[in-house]
């Protein structure tokens, strides 16, 4: 038994169809949602009035989420279906070129011109498509794009999310509803921030930082514009 055997390693990137969506997914259902409810609050309209508003956002934000992954991601697989299509057909019709093509590839990669085309040779008889597939266009299983994948994970995340602020609604007194619901948002977003890029094996003090900011940015402008038109009215 070789040492590749025994050693098996478990890169990240084959998280990244999932946990891009889930991540975005959380975070909007937080930011979305808070913002709403901080923007409705700021406008003094009553408590009830800002759950049912929390409500109403949460479902509408899962659906376009959901909707809009599916649409998205579903755009990418077709791109990659038509460039295989493609490719099957070019192998079909010149295989001597494409061969060559890939051995290219890997001349530019700091292969030897006879290694690449012994290797070229070996890996189009195993699977030419495969191979210039993932060589030459970079799709492989572990980015290929899943589209049901996205849309259910971005509307699960999303609900996720949302559920967070709707629920210092019920549980925060109203007087302290839209200090409550700020602050209890800005925790989950860096302790989303924090679970992201642990899982994708990025930094994680930057990623809190980076998620936090950018939703307090977001309530803030929606409660000073809830307040502006709360006057107003």
């Amino acid at each position: 038994m070789t040492r590749l055997r025994v050693h098996r390693e478990n890169h990240l990137v084959q998280r990244i169809g999932w946990l891009r969506a889930a991540v975005l997914g959380a975070n909007d259902g937080i930011v979305s949602t808070a913002s709403l409810i901080v923007g409705v609050a700021a406008a003094a309209t009553a408590p009830g009035d800002v759950l049912i508003a929390g409500i109403a956002g949460l479902v509408a934000g899962a659906m376009s989420m959901a909707a809009g992954e599916y649409v998205s991601v579903s755009s990418q697989a077709d791109t990659e279906h038509a460039d295989l299509a493609r490719e099957g057909a070019e192998l079909a019709a010149n295989p001597d070129f494409e061969r060559d093509e890939l051995a290219e590839i890997y001349v530019g990669r700091g292969v030897e011109p006879a290694l690449a085309r012994q290797v070229a040779e070996q890996l189009m008889t195993r699977g030419a498509l495969e191979a210039h597939a993932r060589d030459e266009l970079g799709i492989s299983g572990a980015t290929a794009a899943r589209p049901l994948q996205a849309a259910l994970t971005s509307a699960a995340t999303f609900s996720v999310g949302a559920a967070m602020p709707l629920l210092m609604v019920v549980v925060a007194p109203a007087g302290w509803l839209v200090g409550a619901v700020s602050a209890a948002s800005l925790l989950f977003l860096a302790l989303l921030g924090a679970i992201g890029a642990r899982a994708g094996g990025a930094d994680v003090w930057r990623a809190t930082v980076r998620v936090t900011f950018w939703g307090a940015l977001a309530m803030a402008l929606t409660a000073g514009i809830g307040r502006v038109f709360g006057t107003v009215v």
